[in-house]
């Protein structure tokens, strides 16, 4: 039983670290919060438009603490409610059709240009080009469902 007990527990880190990345995107100053103005540049970066009233409706069902803002804790207990009703393979496939802007079934180092750029990261082509190489699996220089799955079980390399 207790080697069930410690897989578990391995997976709830796992999980908690993926949360925490997730997190930190939408964190843009890293300043341990949401913000209205970096909820609202994530989701424009997710082809969702939302205005200043429907950001604030958003935090306010999240934000337990009654401060205007996301923090970490309230992240991690939306989410888990949301992952928890919802199959992972599903929220994959949601993630990747963020980068996948074409809709063709592989993000290209272009896509993924440009969506780190939209979430305010800049990154140049070197990078970009090594960060498609290093899950780029069947070596055809871009990355399809599969190796973007296990991208993200994979974690931070």
């Amino acid at each position: 039983m207790s080697g069930k007990k410690e897989y578990d527990s391995k997976k709830h880190e796992k999980e908690v670290e993926e949360m925490r990345e997730v997190f930190d995107l939408f964190d843009k100053d890293s300043d341990g919060t949401i913000t209205i103005s970096e909820l609202g540049v994530v989701l424009k970066s997710l082809k969702k438009n939302f205005n200043e009233q429907q950001l604030k409706e958003i935090i306010k069902k999240v934000d337990k603490n009654g401060d205007g803002q996301i923090d970490f804790e309230e992240f991690l207990k939306m989410m888990s409610n949301r992952v928890g009703t919802r199959n992972r393979d599903y929220e994959l496939k949601e993630a990747f059709n963020v980068f996948d802007q074409d809709g063709d079934g592989y993000i290209t180092a272009s896509e993924l240009s440009t969506v780190m750029k939209t979430l305010g990261e800049q990154i140049d082509k070197e990078t970009i080009d090594l960060m498609i190489e290093g899950v780029d699996r069947d070596g055809d220089g871009e990355i399809d469902f599969n190796e973007f799955k296990m991208m993200m079980a994979e974690g931070p390399q």
